[in-house]
């Protein structure tokens, strides 16, 4: 199949001026992202019903038929605009100005060429059963490579320049020779220049960089919580919430008290006549009064030779404690 690429080279304009080949990576990388969807769904609503015919069989005729009509469209989209803008001046009507949207609107009418009678059901159009079909059949295409990335990003370079009416996401510049044209690309802002993250293998535009830096899933970062690590922005949400020592928790005796998970031994510490006081209210519900407790509480730290009430992180091995302490207290063997 003769797919359509960009020239990676120069690009000639009008008359005899040279155009700059560059457009930005990303928006060509998200362009690329929604024509195996696209192709998903015209297979889909083709086949619909059919016993004889499935997706994978139609696959590579529907690519080449979709890829001709896209182009075609997008090739005389600009001229198109400029017809339909005119005719239409005295309405509130306007042609559509983001390369994605104008993409999509190329495949949901060449889609609609296709639909056969199922396909044309509004029922049909609209069901989560249409949805995942296109979702399953997309993740076949993927495992299978059918239509790899490049291949794709390939034809969405032709289709964004064709329908970037006000340049948002390529160079216009044209120059009178290769030598000027050469001192431009190198500092065009569209320029593609390499992620500088370890780990990384994205290209993309200059004018796009801090944006992709910002997103970067392998940006080493100091932790959200402020804790001493550093660490991938893709392995960030693993860390914090679960092995960062600031990560917020509760007190686990029930008080109110909420700290970062690296202060729970001082939190012990700090209130232990607190937290012996709720336990000793569970072990001795009935008969004692508040300052009975109090008073035990006290006696029980004072006992504690060792330090094992403070040792404590939790209701049950506190719990144990204290009752070892009242049994030793007692002169009684432990239970």
């Amino acid at each position: 199949m003769d797919l359509p690429v960009a020239d990676p080279g120069t690009e000639r304009g009008e008359g005899p001026l040279l155009q700059c080949p560059y457009c930005d990576s990303e928006a060509m990388h998200k362009l690329a992202q929604l024509l195996l969807p696209g192709l998903a769904a015209v297979c889909i609503d083709g086949t619909t019903g059919d016993l004889f015919r499935k997706p994978s069989v139609v696959a590579v005729e529907l690519r080449k038929e979709m890829v001709d009509y896209i182009t075609q469209r997008s090739d005389t989209f600009i001229a198109d605009a400029l017809i339909e803008s005119e005719a239409n001046q005295e309405t509130e009507n306007e042609m559509p100005e983001d390369p994605f949207e104008i993409v999509s609107i190329f495949m949901d009418d060449f889609s609609s060429t296709k639909r056969n009678i199922i396909g044309h059901v509004s029922g049909w159009l609209l069901s989560d059963t249409r949805e995942d079909k296109i979702d399953d059949f997309v993740q076949e295409m993927e495992m299978t490579r059918f239509w790899p990335l490049d291949r794709r990003e390939a034809i969405a370079e032709v289709l964004l320049k064709n329908v970037d009416l006000k340049t948002k996401f390529h160079c216009p510049e044209k120059y009178e020779n290769e030598e000027r044209l050469a001192d431009h690309k190198e500092q065009c802002s569209f320029r593609p220049v390499s992620c500088p993250n370890d780990g990384c293998r994205a290209r993309v535009s200059v004018r796009c960089m801090q944006d992709h830096d910002a997103a970067c899933p392998f940006k080493v970062l100091q932790c959200e919580q402020n804790c001493e690590k550093r660490l991938l922005r893709r392995d960030m949400d693993r860390h914090c919430v679960t092995v960062c020592s600031m990560r917020p928790m509760k007190c686990p005796f029930g008080c109110d008290s909420s700290f970062p998970e690296r202060d729970l031994e001082k939190h012990c510490l700090e209130f232990l006549q607190a937290h012996l006081l709720k336990v000793l209210k569970v072990i001795h519900k009935k008969g004692r009064s508040e300052e009975e407790l109090k008073e035990l509480a006290q006696k029980l730290e004072k006992y504690d030779e060792h330090g094992k009430l403070a040792k404590a992180r939790d209701a049950r091995p506190l719990t144990n404690v204290v009752k070892d302490l009242e049994a030793t207290m007692k002169g009684e063997p432990s239970s």
